[in-house]
């Protein structure tokens, strides 16, 4: 299979063209013939434009592939190594939902052929790939599994937003289902992956490998965030405490803050409901998770709690809250925990206004029927700088002052102005 791809007797598709899926198969098409493939046509039209939709990849990144972006499955029949990259999201009730990784392993069966490979991006928990995957393909294609074709899981380390650890320069771990397949699997991503592939010895150890890594960051912020509430009450500043304690050489280096987007907010569920399903309850996965998507509710009620004691009227107090994306200098808004504090808030009486430069107004209103402010007024009793933006950082507190009634508090999440701030009254987690 490799020999055919580099020889170009063969194409590579790639299934999902979101944050994931749209720079892995860019890379490939530097190297060779790819088919891009995603069910929404108005984003494959953006796609040939060279435009990225989810805002992540200038128009350059496109230039010098040899790709054919489509939403028709036909076309799919063309290629011979397909690489699913679709989300693998929560539902309402925190249990894995599975529909798009099913529904993608549905259209990739119903095109595949005999000696054809299946690799999956996708996070899942160990022994999803194989059990719920794997026979989607069987039933689709009437093929055999690991006689007829072959299948392997590559878990996708993309962050979002970064610069720096890009795609190429992260490591990349591999599997296989059997010697054969984990060995090609391997090198065809060592066509793009320049800090190498790690092969791991198993499907499900590359499963597990991904699961884990999300999990253990929703742990170690889950413990941030429950320091940050005992130095609360305690009146000290959590961002100090850790300074000072990171003088230390081996003091991991997590800080406190709302854990949200479509990775460490959603991938420990993955776990703990395999883990439940084995008949273990995950204590410590579930408690970290506990703390962090409560997390939101609190600096709500930290909030309200400081304007009583301003002697504030609660329903006539207006809010502004800066920044609504998961994460900084992105415009994904999917699991933001930013809504968790506006909902909270708004539960209480108190009129809020949200504003971000990143984020897209119309997906914010479809996602969570509110509109994001054009403008900003000068009668805000609280501003609640909720997300780190590039654009946010160079702010002064005269400007913030301009925007505030008297006695204001400044809420800062992500404690990056605790230094600047010195005439409003300040609160940070």
């Amino acid at each position: 299979m490799y020999n055919k791809l580099i020889n170009k007797e063969a194409k590579l598709a790639v299934i999902g063209l979101g944050y994931v899926g749209l720079p892995i198969a860019l890379e490939f098409a530097r190297k060779i013939p790819v088919i891009g493939f995603d069910i929404k046509a108005d984003r494959v039209e953006m796609m040939k434009n060279n435009i990225d939709p989810s805002r992540e990849l200038p128009s350059e990144a496109f230039e010098g592939c040899d790709i054919n972006f489509t939403a028709d499955i036909e076309d799919l029949r063309e290629a011979n190594f397909y690489i699913v990259a679709v989300p693998t999201p929560i539902d309402d009730h925190n249990q894995p939902d599975l529909v798009p990784v099913l529904k993608a392993s549905e259209t990739v069966g119903k095109v595949m052929k005999e000696g054809d490979y299946v690799v999956y991006e996708s996070t899942v928990y160990p022994g999803a790939t194989e059990e719920d995957c794997v026979p989607v393909l069987e039933k689709e294609s009437g093929l055999k599994y690991i006689e007829q074709f072959k299948v392997g899981f590559s878990p996708e380390r993309i962050n979002p937003g970064d610069k720096v650890n890009t795609l190429t320069s992260i490591v990349k771990v591999s599997s296989g289902c059997d010697e054969e397949s984990a060995e090609n699997i391997a090198k065809v991503y060592e066509l793009v992956i320049k800090a190498g592939v790690h092969r791991a010895s198993s499907i499900k150890v590359a499963e597990a490998s991904k699961i884990i890594e999300n999990t253990q960051r929703d742990i170690n912020i889950a413990f941030m965030n429950e320091l940050s509430i005992i130095f609360n009450r305690m009146d000290i500043n959590t961002f100090e405490v850790l300074e000072a304690a990171g003088t230390k050489w081996n003091f991991l280096k997590f800080f406190p803050g709302l854990v949200g987007g479509h990775c460490i907010g959603v991938d420990p569920y993955y776990l703990t409901h395999k883990a439940k399903q084995l008949g273990y309850h995950a204590q410590m996965i579930n408690a970290g998770r506990f703390i962090n998507d409560s997390m939101g509710g609190y600096v709500a009620k930290q909030i309200v709690k400081r304007l009583v004691k301003a002697g504030k009227n609660i329903q006539s107090s207006k809010v502004l809250i800066m920044g609504i994306t998961f994460k900084e200098d992105v415009s994904d808004i999917r699991n933001s925990k930013v809504v968790d504090v506006y909902r909270e808030l708004l539960s209480y009486g108190v009129k809020v206004d949200v504003v971000d430069p990143y984020a897209d107004p119309k997906e914010v209103k479809e996602e969570y029927q509110f509109d994001l402010q054009e403008k900003t007024s000068n009668d805000y009793d609280v501003i609640v700088a909720a997300v780190s933006h590039d654009k946010y950082l160079s702010l002064e507190e005269d400007y913030f002052k301009s925007l505030t009634t008297e006695n204001a508090l400044f809420v800062d999440i992500k404690g990056i102005y605790r230094d600047k701030i010195k005439e409003l009254n300040y609160w940070s987690l």
